[in-house]
């Protein structure tokens, strides 16, 4: 337990990023820990090129994506905060906590995890997932199983499915109620943060 209260000790604001996160101090150190390895020039951030030696996200097709939402918009390095928090998305639901209606919702509340998903597909930032962000997602995720004609045939019935408002596009609303059946913290949850 000393090297894990010696590696918290170098953490500033420690206490608040657990109360952020809902992550233990078993968990921070952890993080903290795959944070330096990622950091090999340990520079005290990461850049999109430091993610690149994590093999599952090289191995998933849509892994820039996952990538790029670590980084809003200009930003070209995460801190270890900022990595937290972004990694508090695949925290599994505490199911026992009790909801405070004074308190914002957690980063890993089934609405924040959707919104991370939603992003995934948003590349354009406007608010709403178009055909051709759709047909993105789905060629990188599908690559060479289907054809084209097929992907598109995809898309077109998912918006058309999805697109309450007919619009010919999908809203964060339209996708939340899309996947209302959906066990999104199954999907989202990493394991080994349990």
């Amino acid at each position: 337990m000393g090297s894990s209260n010696s590696t918290l000790s170098k953490i500033p604001n420690v206490d608040d990023l657990m109360q952020e996160t809902g992550f233990t101090p078993a968990h921070i150190v952890r993080l903290y820990d795959r944070f330096q390895a990622l950091d090999k020039d340990k520079k005290g951030h990461l850049s999109p090129q430091d993610f690149g030696s994590i093999k599952e996200l090289a191995l998933n097709p849509i892994g820039d994506r996952i990538i790029g939402a670590f980084f809003t918009s200009g930003q070209e390095t995460v801190d270890f905060h900022s990595f937290v928090r972004i990694l508090a998305h695949f925290r599994p639901i505490d199911k026992n906590r009790p909801r405070d209606p004074n308190v914002p919702e957690p980063i890993n509340s089934r609405t924040s995890k959707l919104r991370f998903a939603f992003q995934l597909y948003d590349q354009d930032k406007d608010g709403k997932i178009s055909r051709a962000e759709l047909l993105q997602v789905l060629r990188a995720m599908l690559e060479m199983q289907v054809t084209e004609e097929q992907l598109e045939s995809i898309a077109d019935r998912t918006i058309q499915e999805a697109d309450l408002d007919g619009d010919s596009a999908i809203s964060f609303d339209e996708f939340r109620k899309s996947l209302e059946k959906v066990n999104i913290d199954h999907k989202m949850s990493i394991r080994f943060l349990r």
